[in-house]
């Protein structure tokens, strides 16, 4: 009866800390679990977030926390996205409802925010370096706590995860690597890894290696007496169960395939690989958005979803905003496409993020996913391109970060003809730092031969994409998430002139110069300077890179004032170049110029209307800086 009145009480509400989650019998851990399922999909209904990656790790979260023991052992999740488990349990279940609004919660792994996070993270593959930094840590400076990656299958597509498994078999450490594996990363996972651990999970001495592993761990002590059983396993079926065959010649007691959602079972595995002198990694299988109906027959949906209706799982969403930049994109290359057969579309492991997945169904042939991998997006387009095809990378900008050094050698200095659509650029709001896009127009900007394009608006979208396509040689276009800003679409695609801008307004006592996402808000800023009696003119500079070189030296000289807007960091972005232009034809004492954009800081999460406000690059922030200027001149 005890128990039974036990069960039936919010055991959520009691969960503060992790000592709390080990303090539960199994029978209570169940319930939690489905508590915390139900109290994720409430939350993430109305602020959204990463519901499916979450709903698939709720008992290995509270398996971790039941074996290791955290701050002093350390968790570090892979991409961080799955983590929403990890905070409700580690003392911010009541700042959960906060989660990735202005102020609250990240949606990922953030230090500054709790001593349970060992390691911030946002992007993919880096987990197990992590975690292998921090063993070599923990040894040399003689201390005793246990080290977890959690990774999954899709982030084990990315390379720099094959790097850190090679080093960490290689230095023999004490730490385990957990392998979340549901077969999807964001969309379904691609690639012979993915087909390997297909082979593990469904090879014919699955069922009884995964019997036998059970039986024995279940009627075992822990100790001696377990790392034997699971020495005679791997003696018993080395020359049958073939597929531990990578783990194993890179140094790691491989363990598994176990039942994601047994909680008795993850338990007493990850008890188990606790006690092995070595590096471990122990394969577990879970099934993305487990407990909710839609999100696991849509689970690519609700990987990262905005609020939803919770009976329905139908997104809640403003049937009136203009189409986005990312349908634009997809429409227009697969227009593009059908017209010009050279035309290949290459994406990591985001073909329904970046809209790369309108071209993939009217064009399979010559789409091409190549998991979470942008480096080797970037240079298989390079020799894509060298071998006479126009490759077409979209890859959000934020990601696309980590593929600087092919960018650089493998497409500039070889004057290819790739194009790269920058997906995201800019603020993306309640994802936060780890993922804002505002550093590619200065890190593209530094690379010689690189054209950079960002459109205005979505009709504009569609004539970069054709010029850029037409154009021969490495360039890029970048432009934000969301809906574009209403225009109609209607005329027929045409390239534009390289490294030209457009006069949008002519004025006389000040000049915008804005690119992308801000030339809206120069349009705006300028109504708003003509009620104060001030006559501002507005350039759509379109191209980051070749500047109007020629146009900018004019307004120089006819406005003598000029404002520059862009969406990106300041250092080294398109106020900078304009900054360089004027310096270089010795006119800059002759011309005030004000360069607004991202400040030298990591911005953080939130509504982006709240962040472009904190940042002073609201409409009306930039209306009192222009004036204050020009009357101070």
């Amino acid at each position: 009866m005890e128990n039974k009145q036990a069960l039936t009480k919010n055991i959520l509400e009691t969960i503060n800390s992790p000592a709390d989650v080990k303090a539960l019998s199994l029978d209570e851990l169940k319930q939690l679990a489905e508590e915390i399922r139900q109290f994720l999909i409430s939350v993430i209904s109305k602020t959204g977030g990463h519901l499916a990656p979450n709903l698939g790790v709720v008992e290995l979260s509270l398996a971790l926390h039941r074996v290791f023991s955290t701050p002093e052992d350390k968790i570090v999740f892979d991409v961080g996205h799955q983590s929403y488990i990890h905070k409700i349990i580690t003392g911010r279940r009541e700042q959960f409802p906060t989660l990735r609004q202005y102020g609250g919660l990240s949606g990922f792994p953030k230090r500054s925010e709790s001593e349970h996070d060992a390691f911030g993270t946002g992007h993919s593959s880096t987990s197990i370096s992590a975690a292998l930094g921090m063993a070599v840590a923990r040894d040399l400076q003689g201390k005793d706590y246990n080290v977890v990656a959690v990774i999954g299958d899709g982030s084990m597509t990315g390379g720099m995860a094959f790097e850190a498994l090679n080093n960490a078999g290689t230095l023999h450490k004490k730490m385990i690597v957990v392998l979340n594996d549901n077969e999807m990363s964001i969309s379904k996972n691609v690639g012979a890894m993915s087909e390997y651990l297909y082979q593990l999970r469904t090879g014919e001495t699955y069922n009884k290696i995964k019997h036998d592993i059970e039986g024995w761990l279940k009627n075992m002590e822990f100790g001696t007496d377990v790392l034997k059983a699971i020495r005679r396993l791997k003696g018993s079926v080395k020359y049958l169960m073939v597929p531990t065959s990578i783990f194993e010649e890179l140094g790691f007691t491989y363990l598994g395939p176990v039942d994601g959602h047994d909680l008795q079972g993850l338990t007493e595995v990850l008890q188990a690989a606790k006690k092995i002198d070595g590096p471990v990694l122990v394969h577990v299988l879970t099934k993305k958005g487990k407990g909710y109906k839609p999100a696991e027959e849509s689970p690519n949906k609700f990987h990262g979803t905005g609020p939803f209706e919770i009976a329905t799982g139908k997104k809640i969403a403003n049937p009136n905003a203009p189409i986005t930049y990312t349908e634009v994109f997809g429409k227009t290359l697969t227009e593009l496409a059908n017209e010009d057969k050279e035309i290949i579309g290459i994406t990591a492991a985001m073909p329904d993020g970046t809209g790369m997945s309108t071209f993939a169904k009217a064009h399979p042939e010559r789409f091409f996913d190549v998991g979470i991998a942008e480096q080797h997006a970037v240079t298989s387009a390079a020799g894509a391109a060298a071998a006479g095809m126009k490759p077409v990378a979209a890859i959000y900008s934020t990601f696309l970060q980590r593929a600087y050094d092919s960018v650089l050698h493998d497409i500039c200095m070889q004057k290819l003809h790739v194009t790269l659509c920058l997906d995201r650029a800019g603020l993306v709001g309640d994802d936060g730092y780890t993922h804002h896009g505002v550093f590619d127009y200065a890190y593209l900007r530094s690379m010689p031969e690189m054209t950079i394009m960002a459109p205005k608006d979505e009709n504009e979208l569609r004539h970069m994409l054709k010029t850029a396509v037409d154009y021969d040689g490495p360039v890029s276009v970048r432009y934000p998430r969301g809906s574009g800003v209403g225009v109609e679409i209607n005329e027929p695609m045409h390239s534009l002139p390289i490294g030209k801008a457009e006069v949008l307004r002519e004025g006389k006592d000040v000049c915008l110069w804005a690119i992308g996402s801000m030339v809206q808000s120069a349009l705006q800023v300028a109504a708003k300077l003509a009620e104060q009696g001030i006559s501002a003119g507005v350039v759509n500079m379109r191209f980051a890179k070749p500047l109007d070189k020629e146009l900018l030296l004019a307004h120089a000289a006819q406005y003598g004032k000029i404002v520059t807007l862009e969406e990106g960091a300041l250092q080294g972005g398109v106020g900078s170049a304009v900054l360089e232009t004027l310096n270089e034809a010795q006119i800059l004492q002759q011309c005030r110029v004000l360069t607004l954009g991202i400040p030298d800081e990591f911005v953080l999460h939130g509504d982006k209307k709240l962040l472009m406000k904190d940042l002073g690059l609201d409409v009306d922030a930039i209306v009192a800086k222009t004036i204050a200027m020009v009357k101070e001149a």
